[in-house]
């Protein structure tokens, strides 16, 4: 048995969704993440049209990326009251929302669902910390009742802030998503380094690349794979090192001809070492 590991591609939902397939499936990829950031788009019919190109193509859902509506800023002043389901102001609609999302995993069979839970707070005795941590738990057991892992995508937290979220919502299904540029993108760690913290969490990975960032407002710039500071030639092997055995999927956050340059670039190195 070969212990590569399989590569595959996040594409977005919508009513393209057999084109997006086919997409993944041309590249020679196995695998997706289905990400879709409007929930109320979200039923039986797109999920039939997403198990159809899942046939048709051979290519399998890994994780369901599941969006919400409302406000989005990335970078440091906004973010943090806009991103995910730390702000108060927005959680409950959200939370409602990733449960949709959850529901949608299961008529697609996704064994997961994956988001941006936002810029956690540091201080564990911090009211919101803990309000925080009581909804989390809420939508780990909606999760769990589907038998579904729930999987935080790292970028707006330290690593020990997402190990200690983790470790006290303790619902024994959750995950990490790990987006190793956005460790970078955020200034949160080294992903390398970050697997000795989280590592044995890790049930998702992302492959793409970023720079650090070079003022305290904006994040750092993603780039093409292998541009960036993540050291994919390290970071894989030592993921396999502690049982990591799920796929590596691509992400390259721009669009058009270059974007499809830089996924077949992406494909070429990651071939060498997964």
């Amino acid at each position: 048995m070969s212990d590569r590991l399989k590569l595959g591609l996040i594409i977005k939902l919508d009513e393209k969704v057999h084109a997006e397939f086919e997409k993944v499936a041309g590249l020679g990829l196995e695998t997706c993440q289905l990400c879709s950031w409007a929930p109320d788009t979200l039923n039986q019919d797109l999920a039939h049209k997403v198990r159809e190109a899942s046939k048709a193509t051979g290519v399998t859902v890994s994780t369901y990326w599941a969006g919400h509506t409302g406000k989005t800023v990335w970078n440091f002043l906004e973010g943090p009251e806009t991103i995910g389901l730390v702000p108060v102001k927005t959680r409950v609609k959200r939370l409602d929302q990733i449960k949709q999302g959850a529901d949608f995993a299961a008529m697609i069979e996704a064994p997961s669902v994956t988001t941006h839970v936002g810029f956690i707070e540091e201080n564990p005795n911090h009211e919101e910390y803990r309000g925080l941590v009581e909804s989390l738990r809420d939508l780990a057991e909606y999760c769990q009742a589907y038998g579904q892992q729930f999987c935080f995508e790292t970028g707006q937290e330290t690593p020990v802030t997402l190990l200690r979220t983790i470790e006290d919502v303790g619902t024994g299904n959750l995950g990490i998503n790990l987006d190793p540029a956005n460790l970078i993108l955020y200034g949160k760690a080294n992903p390398v380094d970050a697997l000795d913290v989280f590592g044995s969490y890790v049930q998702g990975v992302h492959a793409k690349d970023g720079l650090y960032p070079t003022n305290g407002r904006d994040l750092g710039r993603e780039v093409a794979l292998g541009k960036g500071k993540v050291n994919f030639p390290l970071l894989i092997p030592k993921l396999k090192s502690l049982g990591y055995q799920n796929p590596i999927t691509i992400e390259r956050e721009i669009s058009g001809d270059q974007q499809n340059k830089d996924i077949k670039l992406a494909i070429d190195l990651l071939n060498a070492f997964v």
